[in-house]
């Protein structure tokens, strides 16, 4: 994979030791990788490169994330905090095609953007959540979810690395589709997860006599009025173990 640094949306003119060096690290760290294991190593690269704490990976499909890779448990739960609600970072960034930077979720303006998701992430130990998204000006195909313990900004540096990491997680991801290997074989999560969530949101739709939106959003407001993620009420719905209906 060939990536040309300092020519990111989110980044200025910086160091070109600096980005030298971050480009020597991450071909270090990629080096004989199979396919589906660079989304993971370029998550653990970020880690080491930017002052942060973890990483996912979440691919967007139908306008619902789902989480590919983490760099631990925290960054895993707060990806699926993202999925249950359809609100924080991720989903912004990845609608909107534009990072997004929430650089203090205790306070002030980002707190107030997502009131719900930031009291649930700053339950959890995060303060600050850095969204790029993947893929191209016209198409959005997920995101790179950075978190961190204190709160606070990147510099225009840190956001030109995080940024070149985000491209060639894109390259990634574009040649294990165009190899058909973005199957779960080589380390990525099962792509099943997102068709079992619409799955459920269909019996739903059926079960209520909603709309698709509708059906999707009451499959989340369950899951976060119960404390679980939304795949797992969904699985529930699928194996008839749960009805929303009767609520």
């Amino acid at each position: 994979m060939a990536v040309r640094f300092g020519d990111g949306r989110s980044g200025g003119p910086g160091d070109g030791r600096s980005d030298g060096r971050a480009a020597e690290t991450i071909v270090e760290r990629v080096r004989d990788s199979r396919p589906g294991e660079i989304p993971a190593r370029l998550c653990a690269v970020a880690v080491e490169l930017l002052p942060v704490t973890g990483a996912s990976v979440s691919l967007r499909a139908d306008g619902v994330p789902l989480r590919l890779t983490a760099t631990d448990d925290l960054a895993a739960q707060l990806a699926d905090i993202q999925v249950t609600l359809g609100d924080g970072p991720c989903p912004c960034a990845g609608a909107s095609g534009t990072p997004v930077l929430a650089s203090d979720l205790t306070s002030g303006r980002d707190a107030r953007r997502w009131p719900v998701f930031a009291q649930q992430a700053t339950a959890a130990g995060v303060r600050a959540v850095y969204a790029l998204p993947l893929g191209s000006d016209r198409v959005c195909v997920g995101t790179l979810d950075l978190y961190r313990d204190t709160a606070g900004e990147l510099t225009s540096d840190e956001l030109r690395t995080a940024g070149c990491v985000a491209r060639l997680v894109t390259v990634s991801l574009t040649d294990l589709s165009r190899t058909a290997r973005l199957d779960g074989r080589d380390g990525l999560v099962d792509l099943a997860d997102h068709d079992e969530i619409h799955q459920a949101a269909g019996m739903i739709m059926a079960q209520l006599g909603i709309g698709a939106d509708d059906a999707l959003a009451r499959l989340r407001g369950h899951a976060f009025a119960h404390g679980r993620t939304v795949l797992v009420v969904a699985r529930e719905v699928l194996g008839r173990r749960r009805r929303l209906d009767r609520e």
